[in-house]
């Protein structure tokens, strides 16, 4: 047995006021109860998108926190460089002066000679090739000092250069990490509103679910009222069979293709198990499209009630199906029902000949 869609198959009746002569405050309840669930419809597509661009945003702040333990790990190894570099020109600093220091004391001995007339240095020379040796140490000496001092001016250079280099390196990733944590602030702060929002949306689903539970509530009440009160709900009863009565309402369809502890379930259960035909209505099985599906089916439809008809009540936006049980001597009659006060029950009761008239309900003769 193939189970239609949901949508299609629901012959229930909904929410209803049947006070004599009232239909159009019969479809008041309806009507504020499929506007009330449009708006929820709505709001849990509004909830649902906010939910989707808070993961999108959750997921968002994920990248960033990567990108920051990327960046801080960045920064403690560029940190690290900088230290060694600065020792480093601490260490070589320290050369330099003591080289420095080293220079100056060969510069004063290399150049002591220097106050003296190249007559007087000759004359304090041994031989000719002494006062030559002499010379070409001082000249050697002096080329020594300007490479030295040249050496360690580039190495000074390369170690400034690089710490230079590496600070600006440092302040960059100082940077991006200052800018990372305020993306991440600002998602923070976007998801926090998106959920607020969210959680403002299911707090309004909540209490406009409960407006509906509320006018269930009033049209139960009602329907109670144009019964005089004298309603006989039991959980199961009509003969309706235990696979379907025991089941959760509207988990299952019957065998025509309406969902189980409906009202229009149990008519066309009753009519099949008196020996009568009962058509597969389906996905076109609302209550108060019976009486055309019967009409097209060639099956009388009248306002005069006989035992083992099907009653349509026609108001509100599905109708409701009941099940003729006999008709008294004063045009009155009692009939059974599932799904009168919306619990998926089972009721009997009486309906007034004064009430049939002013409902205008529709009896189908199958």
């Amino acid at each position: 047995m193939q189970i239609l869609k949901k949508t299609k198959l629901i012959g229930v009746v909904l929410v209803w006021l049947v006070y004599p002569a009232t239909v159009a405050y019969a479809d008041h309840f309806d009507d504020q109860i499929n506007a009330i669930k449009s708006q929820v419809t709505q709001y849990q597509n509004q909830a649902a998108d906010l939910h989707n661009q808070a993961d999108t945003l959750i997921n968002q702040v994920g990248i960033i926190n990567a990108q920051q333990a990327e960046v801080r790990a960045q920064i403690s190894g560029t940190q690290f460089k900088l230290d060694q570099l600065s020792q480093s020109i601490a260490d070589n600093q320290q050369k330099i002066d003591n080289q420095k220091d080293a220079l100056a004391t060969n510069l004063r001995s290399a150049y002591l000679e220097s106050t003296i007339t190249p007559l007087e240095m000759v004359a304090s020379s041994k031989s000719i090739s002494d006062f030559v040796d002499k010379q070409q140490y001082r000249d050697v000496l002096n080329n020594q000092i300007q490479e030295s001092l040249k050496s360690v001016k580039q190495l000074k250079e390369q170690l400034d250069a690089q710490k230079v280099e590496t600070t600006r390196t440092l302040g960059d990733q100082t940077n991006m990490q200052s800018q990372l944590i305020t993306q991440e602030q600002q998602k923070n702060k976007l998801i926090a509103d998106t959920q607020g929002q969210e959680a403002n949306y299911q707090q309004v689903i909540k209490q406009q679910n409960d407006n509906i539970t509320k006018l269930r509530a009033e049209q139960a009440a009602a329907n109670l009222k144009w019964s005089g009160g004298h309603v006989n709900f039991q959980a199961r009863g009509g003969g309706y069979p235990s696979f379907w009565a025991d089941l959760a309402m509207d988990s299952t369809a019957d065998d025509w293709g309406m969902y189980n502890r409906e009202c229009v379930s149990y008519a066309a259960f009753r009519v099949a198990a008196s020996g009568r035909h009962m058509p597969y209505w389906g996905g076109v099985g609302n209550a108060n499209q019976w009486p055309s599906n019967a009409q097209a089916a060639g099956i009388p439809v009248s306002n005069v009630p006989k035992a083992g008809d099907v009653a349509i009540w026609m108001a509100g936006y599905y109708g409701h199906a009941m099940y003729v049980e006999s008709v008294n001597g004063d045009g009155s009659i009692i009939i059974s029902e599932y799904n009168y006060d919306w619990s998926g029950r089972y009721s009997q009761r009486m309906i007034s000949s004064g009430t049939l008239q002013a409902q205008g309900l529709r009896f189908i003769h199958f």
